[in-house]
């Protein structure tokens, strides 16, 4: 698994547990739905860490939680 897709299946897995919307967590965070939307759906290659900071804010949840995943741990290596 990549970065991005990584990144992506978090932020979803997040809202599932969380029991909200991509919408409402763009309401949450102060965000477009349209930026959470080009994260979610390739259009958006290489979220900002300020962003993912912003999602973490919506979330109540801190940088640290939102990548401290065995996911996160496992990534393939971005440089080949």
């Amino acid at each position: 698994m990549n970065t991005i897709e990584a990144i992506k299946r978090r932020i979803l897995q997040l809202c599932e547990e969380k029991n909200i919307s991509i919408n409402q967590l763009a309401n949450y965070s102060g965000l477009a739905p349209s930026t959470l939307k080009g994260i979610l759906y390739d259009r958006s290659r290489n979220p900002k860490i300020i962003t993912l900071k912003i999602i973490c804010d919506g979330l109540d949840i801190t940088l640290g939680q939102f990548f401290s995943t065995s996911e996160f741990d496992n990534l393939e290596q971005e440089i080949k």
